[in-house]
C-alpha cells in the first residue's frame, strides 16, 4: 500500500475492524466482535447505537440496506430495509410532494432488515446487541462540533416541532458543545425492542404504541400498514473492475449506477495512469458519473413495480459503446430528466476474524427526517416521501405500496473470493460519486484508505438531478481547494464550472476497511464528520 502522511492514525487489527460516523457506534461494535459476536452482531449494534448518537442522520423512524459477505460460502446477500408510501399519502392531481412535517413520512424499514438479518446470521443474543444503543439513549451522547453544526443549520425544520425541538435543541439553538442529549422515551422503546424483538416495532406492543403515537402526530401510516411491513432479502449486483468483483446494492436501491461509471472508467481510463489527482483522471470520473446518473433516472425504481433490466443495466458492450461518448478535452452538459437537496445518512462498516462483512448504510433523508419525534416513544420520523417523482411516465412514480428509489448504496470489493475492501459514504446524490473516487483510489492508484478518506474531493452536480423533490440541480463542479492548482486549471480548460470550497467542506464521509493479504483489517475513517475507525 501507498502510505501517505494523513490526519488521522491508521487502525489495523489482525482478527476484526468496525468503521462509522461515530466513536460510541464504533465502539459497540468493536466490543460485539471481542466478544465472539461476527459482523452480522457487530452491525447490528453499530445500527442501533448509531442511531442514537446520530439522531439526525438515522434511527429507528427510518430504513437501511445492509450488504453482507459471508466467508463460509463467499455468498452475498442484501438485507433491504426500505419502507413504502402509506396510501393516505397518495392523492390524485398530486402537484408538490410534502418536504417535513407528518404528510412525508413513509413506513420505516431499517429495523426490520436488522432483525431479518439477525435472525438468520447472527450468533449474539438480539437482546445483548441493543445494549449499547439503550445506554447512550439513557445517559445521553455528548455534542460534537459536527452535531452542533448540523443542528444549526436546520434548527428552523426542528423548531415547529416542540417534543424534536425540546431533545435536540436548546431553547430553540444549537446546544453547546460538550452538553448532553438525552432520550428517555427512546430508551423505553429500545428496551421493548431489546426484551421483543425487532419484529415489535411492527406487529407488538411497540407497534401499538407507535401507532398511536403516529396518529396523535398526524402521521398517515395506519397501524395495518406498520403490520404489513416485511423486509426483503436480494442477491447482490455485481461487475468485474480491473481483475475485483465489485458488488452491490441492488434496486430499489441505486448501486448499479456505481458499477455502471465503474465500467464507463474501465473504457475510457489507461491502466497505467499514475496520477490519482490529474485532470485527465478526475474528468474521466466526472464524465463517467455523468453518464450514469442519466441512466439512474431512465432505470432506477421498485423492481416489484417497474421492469428492472438488470442485464441491459450492466451490459458491458452497451457500456462500452456509451464509453465512447466522453470527450477527454471537453466537459458534456447532461441532464438527467428526460423532460429536460440536502439527504443525510450514515454509513459504516464491519469485517469480522472469520472474514465476513458487512457494508451498512441507513438514513431518515434529510437531517432530522420529518422533523417530528413521537413523544412517547422517542422515535424519530423520516421524511423519505419527498424522494419521489410525479411524472406519470417516470419509474420513481409515486404509488401506494412501492418502495421509492433510493440513493443509498453500499458498495464491496472481493478478490479471488474474499472481501478485499469494504467502503462507502453518506451524502444522497454525492454517495455514489464519492464512492466512485473511492474505488478507483484503493484499485487503480493503490491508495491507503485512511489517506483516500481525507483526500480532497469533487461533486459533480447535473440540472435534474436531485433525488429530493422538486429535483433541482445545475451543472456546477463543487472541490475542494486543496486540489492540485495543475487539475483544477486542467478542469476549467475541459469546460467544468468549478465552485471551490475549503478542504474539509467537501461532501461525504468515507468509512472503509480494506484487509490486506497478509489478513490485516485496515479501518479509516473521515475527518469531515464524527468518523471514527478501530481494528484489533
Amino acid at each position: 500500500m501507498d502510505v501517505k502522511r494523513a490526519l488521522r492514525p491508521m487502525n489495523i487489527g489482525r482478527s476484526g475492524a468496525v468503521a462509522s460516523n461515530h466513536p460510541v457506534a464504533t465502539q459497540a461494535g468493536l466490543d460485539v466482535l471481542r466478544a465472539g459476536g461476527n459482523a452480522v452482531d457487530a452491525a447490528v449494534a453499530v445500527s442501533l447505537a448509531i442511531g442514537v448518537v446520530e439522531p439526525h442522520m438515522s434511527g429507528l423512524g427510518g430504513d437501511g440496506f445492509y450488504h453482507c459477505f459471508f466467508a463460509d460460502t463467499a455468498q452475498g446477500l442484501v438485507y433491504n430495509g426500505s419502507g413504502f408510501a402509506p396510501q393516505a399519502a397518495v392523492t390524485p392531481g398530486m402537484s408538490s410532494l410534502p418536504l417535513r412535517g407528518p404528510g412525508s413520512v413513509s413506513v420505516p424499514g431499517g429495523v426490520g432488515a436488522l432483525g431479518l438479518m439477525h435472525s438468520q446470521k447472527g450468533r449474539i443474543p438480539w437482546a445483548e446487541l441493543v445494549g449499547p444503543a439503550i445506554d447512550a439513549a439513557i445517559n445521553g451522547f455528548g455534542v460534537t462540533h459536527v452535531y452542533q453544526r448540523f443542528a444549526s443549520r436546520y434548527a428552523d425544520q426542528v423548531r415547529p416541532y416542540a417534543y424534536s425541538a425540546k431533545l435536540f435543541l436548546r431553547d430553540g439553538e444549537a446546544p453547546a458543545i460538550g452538553g448532553f442529549i438525552v432520550q428517555p422515551h427512546l430508551a423505553a422503546s429500545l428496551e421493548t425492542l431489546a426484551r421483543d424483538g425487532a419484529d415489535s416495532l411492527y406487529r407488538g406492543d411497540l407497534a401499538a404504541l407507535v401507532a398511536a403515537d403516529m396518529r396523535d402526530a398526524n402521521v398517515l401510516i395506519t397501524a395495518a400498514e406498520l403490520a404489513s411491513y416485511e423486509a426483503q432479502v436480494q442477491t447482490p449486483i455485481a461487475v468485474t473492475y480491473r481483475g475485483y468483483e465489485v458488488r452491490q446494492t441492488p434496486p430499489n436501491s441505486t448501486g448499479f449506477v456505481l458499477l455502471q461509471a465503474l465500467k464507463l472508467v474501465e473504457a475510457r481510463l489507461p491502466k497505467d495512469t499514475s496520477d490519482f489527482f490529474s485532470p485527465d483522471v478526475v474528468h474521466t470520473l466526472i464524465e463517467a458519473k455523468k453518464l450514469a446518473f442519466v441512466e439512474r433516472e431512465k432505470l432506477g425504481a421498485d423492481p416489484e413495480h417497474f421492469e428492472t433490466p438488470m442485464r441491459t443495466i450492466l451490459d458491458f458492450r452497451r457500456l462500452e459503446a456509451l464509453a465512447e461518448s466522453i470527450d477527454p478535452r471537453k466537459s458534456a452538459i447532461r441532464p438527467v430528466r428526460p423532460s429536460a437537496g440536502d439527504g443525510n445518512t450514515t454509513y459504516f462498516c464491519v469485517v469480522d476474524r472469520w472474514g465476513n462483512a458487512v457494508s451498512a448504510i441507513q438514513s431518515l433523508n434529510n437531517s432530522f427526517g420529518s422533523g417530528v419525534t413521537l413523544e412517547r416513544t422517542g422515535i424519530l420520523l423520516n421524511n423519505r416521501m419527498n424522494c419521489w417523482h410525479l411524472d406519470d411516465a417516470h419509474p420513481n412514480k409515486l404509488m401506494a405500496g412501492k418502495r421509492v428509489r433510493h440513493t443509498m448504496n453500499a458498495p464491496m470489493v472481493l478478490k479471488d473470493g474474499k472481501v478485499w475492501a469494504v467502503f462507502g459514504t453518506p451524502g444522497a446524490d454525492d454517495q455514489v460519486q464519492t464512492n466512485l473516487q473511492v474505488a478507483v483510489g484503493l484499485i487503480d492508484f493503490n491508495l491507503d484508505p485512511q489517506s483516500l478518506a481525507e483526500a480532497p474531493r469533487w461533486s459533480s452536480s447535473q440540472g435534474g438531478q436531485g433525488a429530493n423533490w422538486p429535483h433541482g440541480g445545475d451543472n456546477a463542479l463543487t472541490i475542494e481547494d486543496s486540489f492540485p492548482a495543475q487539475a483544477k486549471q486542467g478542469l476549467r480548460d475541459r469546460g467544468h464550472h468549478l465552485v471551490e470550497v475549503p478542504y474539509l467542506d467537501g461532501p461525504c464521509s468515507v468509512a472503509c476497511i480494506r484487509v490486506l493479504e497478509n489478513g490485516a483489517r485496515v479501518a479509516a475513517s473521515d475527518p469531515r464528520r464524527d468518523g471514527w475507525a478501530a481494528a484489533y
